[in-house]
């Protein structure tokens, strides 16, 4: 293995990003306000907003943009929410029609105070998806609903093409970076989902550079494609903002193909691995036939 960048060092020239702007970025964000909707790419501040952007793909978050829990990684907003829109899905299923999108991912915060976790309105935000734009595949990046297996059953009846849950890092840094989730019971809820519906493709992700070590990444690849997981991305976690955790270690884009090498020799169908490969990167390209447009009206 490469040997490892010091963090108090400035970041790395493979983790610098361009700025967002251009006429694609411009018209997408339009649309997203002009439709009342929230993304992740904007919220969890991803390093990748230009580039999707700009080839005019996004992820969209729905339940709202408070979430319930307070991960140590993510920026989103922690908080109580208040309300549920029951018009999120139309609105959705609107935006992918401006856009002219292909292949749509979906994801969004926790939502611990409903009784299902949102699975509902994940399941007709598919279904509305599906409904107006029939060549459009789908997929979802869904939180673990607490372990509710009623809730996932709602999710997958709505048949995405894509189900998408991330196991985020390593069982001994769970209570650190993951408060609130439980490793073992994310597994679960993947192996169930191909119990489920062994059709939709099975999804997930980890971040590295938060404390663990190589034998660690490998068991957890293990795990996961005992559990049947076919698709399995892998980036550098960066820290958002001076309250959340630091990152431990920077590594180097060689490190990430050898990781890339593992996992597929490990027996995942694909493997998304680079310093900043997030859980929505190049997601068409990971199902067969879907490929994103650049068309926006």
């Amino acid at each position: 293995m490469v040997a490892m960048v010091a963090t108090k060092s400035p970041r790395p020239d493979w983790l610098r990003v361009r700025l967002p702007g251009g006429e694609n970025y411009t018209r997408l964000k339009s649309v997203m306000r002009e439709h009342n909707l929230h993304t992740v790419c904007e919220e969890a501040r991803c390093p990748n907003v230009a580039e999707c952007w700009g080839q005019g793909t996004a992820t969209f978050m729905i339940l709202g943009e408070i979430c319930t829990r307070a991960c140590g990684f993510c920026a989103v907003t922690t908080g109580l929410p208040t309300t549920l829109d029951l018009n999120e899905p139309s609105r959705v299923a609107a935006a992918v029609t401006a856009m002219g999108l292909r292949h749509v991912v979906i994801t969004s915060v926790n939502r611990d105070e409903l009784p299902d976790g949102g699975a509902t309105i994940f399941a007709r935000t598919i279904e509305a998806v599906r409904r107006d734009n029939p060549d459009t595949t789908i997929e979802v990046l869904i939180p673990d609903f607490k372990g509710s297996k009623p809730a996932l059953e709602r999710v997958l009846t709505a048949r995405p093409e894509i189900l998408n849950h991330n196991v985020e890092t390593v069982p001994r840094l769970y209570k650190r970076v993951r408060p609130g989730a439980n490793y073992s019971q994310s597994i679960e809820l993947l192996e169930r989902a191909k119990t489920l519906a062994s059709e939709v493709v099975s999804k997930t992700g980890i971040m590295v550079g938060l404390g663990e070590d190589f034998d660690e990444i490998v068991g957890v690849m293990k795990e996961l494609v005992q559990a049947r997981v076919e698709v399995f991305t892998i980036g550098q976690y960066l820290q958002p903002t001076k309250e959340h955790l630091p990152v431990e270690r920077f590594y180097h884009p060689d490190e990430f193909r050898e990781l890339k090498r593992v996992g597929e020799g490990t027996g995942f169908r694909h493997v998304e691995s680079g310093p900043l490969v997030r859980s929505s990167y190049h997601a068409a390209g990971q199902v067969p036939g879907a490929t994103p447009t650049q068309r926006l009206s």
